[in-house]
């Protein structure tokens, strides 16, 4: 038993090749491409949504109103997080190149 716990304390110097992996800026595209594309799409949630809220709302009609504001919120929340995206993976790839 202690001989293979040895063989394991001489491995410390083993460390990750990270040059050999390629395509950081393709990712970097197909990630920009989706958050733009996330972004389009709650923006015009956000607006329809906007929109059914206040037609259903001056109509009298409180269970579309509700599904309305329920858009709406639905829509900022993915537009908060698509631009949380942005961030969280700026953050990634720095920390990639220190490792």
């Amino acid at each position: 038993m202690p001989a293979i716990t040895l063989a394991l304390l001489q491995a410390e110097n083993v460390y990750p090749d990270l040059s050999s992996v390629g395509g950081r800026s393709t990712l970097i595209e197909i990630v920009g491409a989706l958050l733009t594309i996330v972004l389009i799409a709650s923006v015009l949630m956000l607006v329809v949504s906007g929109i059914v809220w206040a037609v259903s709302s001056s109509a009298g009609n409180p269970q579309t109103a509700a599904k309305g504001k329920v858009g709406v919120f639905v829509a900022l929340g993915a537009a908060a997080l698509a631009g949380a995206g942005v961030a969280w993976m700026n953050f990634l790839l720095n920390l990639g190149d220190t490792l």
